[in-house]
């Protein structure tokens, strides 16, 4: 919490502060989609390695999401985080430093473990920096500062890209996180914690980390070695029985890294779902409309980065409205609008690319933009509302690790389907098929929930 001294307004700078470093790591999604047909041209990679320059950063913060979350729980958020700032800042300097493609990827891995250190963390900082009644407002002011990172993301990557450098869309993580660890050091006290705290979960960690490694990698390198090889085949079968393998371990233990028991909640489950999909759809737009507008279309980096800011565009500017609208009505209307809002948007983009113009595709991704921001900061909030303060950080991670395997899973499937037919409309058409069924899901599972009933229950069940 914030230290007793600290007012009102010490509060809303950590808010902001805590805003900044979730940005920058969604910056780091963005930012390198427009920088990667330079970044693989200047380091000769293959299509499948330059992809992995993304996904590498992805599948470890996913991997790990979880357990930073439950180990900011276990053992206070405040070192934690700093760490994990300080981490992520020297991995960003060693990315812009490199000099082929191995030592790259490498210290993209690394940027995605420090972030699933930090990320979950800020946002269990908040939920308990901020009262049941001010946490929707708090969480949309939280999406608004992070995404005005992710809306700069394609324009900055570009700039950086075509005026001075690629190795720049990396190096500007380095003065910010500074910054933050700065302020976050002198701002930021944890709440008592209980003595008896519980035992962290290696066997679950190790059998999420394996599980997911390998269903990915098969994913991704299955169209280049061919998805009859021995190594491919392995995989999937490996990493599906490990992921299988977790899923026993997390229901049998009494302090899981993820509690799978929550996904019993018809709810809960639908509401990770929406976060998958909006992951998902949200690197195709990023990184393979930059690939789209770039290859297709001939677009320089920062023409691109220009292009695709009015899908992104919406995000800071509607992200705080959807906060406090899930505080007064809940999550099911915004979550069930936005989300139709942003599906008729990918099918009008997939459509639209058979025409090989961007004016064809522009109704499309302003629509999407208009839509995903009033998914987000409603879903989370729900999400976070049905467990008590001490299990924040947890929740938290569930939260970004349903994100970024929807990253994931999306990055890999896509650049596998792409890499089997060249064609970006097909990439485009199945991220609106699954969108719409995850559409149907939501609108059959979540209720008409009380905000206000769900947050103080919430803290009644321990307080803090």
């Amino acid at each position: 919490m914030i230290s007793e001294r600290s007012d009102d307004r010490r509060k809303w700078v950590l808010l902001g502060a805590v805003g900044s470093i979730g940005g920058l790591i969604m910056l780091d999604e963005t930012v390198v989609g427009v920088a990667l047909p330079t970044i693989a041209r200047d380091l000769s990679l293959p299509p499948v390695a330059a992809h992995w320059v993304v996904n590498a950063y992805m599948l470890a913060f996913a991997a790990f999401a979880a357990a930073g979350g439950k180990l900011g729980d276990i053992l206070g958020h405040r070192h934690l985080i700093i760490a994990g700032l300080l981490g992520f800042g020297a991995a960003s300097l060693a990315a812009g430093l490199a000099q082929d493609g191995t030592v790259l990827i490498v210290a993209r891995v690394l940027q995605g473990l420090c972030a699933a250190v930090i990320f979950p963390g800020t946002v269990a900082m908040i939920m308990i920096a901020f009262p049941p009644e001010q946490r929707g407002l708090a969480m949309g002011t939280l999406a608004a500062i992070g995404t005005s990172f992710l809306a700069l993301g394609p324009l900055v990557g570009g700039f950086f890209t075509e005026v001075i450098s690629w190795r720049w869309v990396f190096w500007i993580n380095v003065p910010v996180v500074a910054a933050v660890a700065v302020i976050l050091w002198r701002l930021w006290r944890d709440p008592p914690r209980p003595a008896e705290r519980p035992a962290y979960d290696a066997p679950g960690l190790a059998s999420l980390v394996i599980g997911l490694s390998l269903f990915v990698f098969a994913l991704m390198q299955g169209p280049d070695w061919g998805w009859g090889n021995g190594i491919i085949i392995l995989a999937l079968l490996l990493g599906a029985a490990a992921l299988v393998v977790f899923v026993v371990i997390e229901a049998r233990r009494p302090a899981p890294l993820i509690q799978v028991r929550l996904f019993a909640i018809p709810s809960f489950s639908a509401f990770s779902l929406v976060l998958f999909m909006g992951q998902f759809c949200k690197i195709v737009i990023v990184v393979f409309g930059a690939l789209y507008l770039q290859e297709r279309l001939q677009m320089t980096p920062l023409t691109a980065g220009l292009a695709l800011l009015v899908c992104v565009a919406g995000f800071p500017l509607f992200s705080t409205s959807a906060g406090k609208l899930a505080d007064r009505k809940g999550a099911r209307l915004p979550v069930l609008v936005s989300f139709a809002v942003a599906v008729a948007a990918m099918a009008w983009i997939g459509l639209a690319t058979a025409g090989d113009s961007y004016l064809w595709l522009l109704p499309g991704l302003i629509l999407w933009g208009l839509g995903m921001p009033f998914c987000y900061a409603p879903t989370i909030r729900a999400m976070a509302n049905q467990v008590p303060k001490d299990q924040q950080g947890q929740v938290s991670g569930v939260g970004v690790t349903a994100r970024l395997l929807g990253g994931t899973i999306g990055m890999a499937l896509c650049s596998s389907l792409l890499s089997m037919t060249g064609s970006y409309q097909a990439v485009f058409l199945l991220t609106a098929a699954l969108m719409l069924f995850t559409l149907l899901v939501a609108y059959l599972t979540i209720g008409k929930d009380d905000p206000e009933k769900d947050a103080n229950e919430t803290d009644n069940e321990q307080p803090s």
